[in-house]
């Protein structure tokens, strides 16, 4: 899918991940969110670190192809090693996405080993969603 940087999947996509960085409790810029080239994707750096990989760095990727996932850096410092994937919902709730990276971090078994199948379209409707806050009625 290619996002224009102001269209409103891109302003959905870009507040979306702000609201799991909030479910989260992480502050500042923790996370950045890359348009061009397709995929759409995001990165989000974790605070902690996974019982079983203490010396390594841990975020959630969000893919337009895969959903989140929960990866370690490798040593060399340029793959990076996905341990598990959230599941079947490419873009689920906020405090879901929060609960799955918690579970790992604590080293509770959580998620899938296989990137779910989406459905393109579906998943822009749903980005575009997030662009603005709903309003109160």
């Amino acid at each position: 899918m290619y996002l224009e940087y102001e269209d409103a999947q891109a302003r959905g996509l870009r507040r979306y991940v702000r609201l799991v960085t909030e479910a989260l409790g992480l502050r500042g810029n923790a996370y950045f969110v890359q348009l061009d080239p397709p995929p759409a994707n995001a990165y989000l750096a974790l605070e902690r670190r996974l019982p079983r990989f203490r010396d390594r760095d841990a975020a959630l990727i969000w893919s337009e192809d895969t959903g989140w996932s929960l990866v370690v850096e490798s040593h060399c410092g340029e793959d990076l090693i996905v341990l598990s994937y959230l599941g079947s919902d490419v873009l689920p709730a906020p405090r879901v996405v929060a609960r799955f990276a918690e579970d790992l971090c604590d080293g509770v078994s959580s998620g899938v080993l296989e990137p779910p199948v989406r459905d393109p379209a579906d998943v822009r409707e749903r980005l575009a969603a997030y662009a603005a806050p709903a309003l109160a009625g």
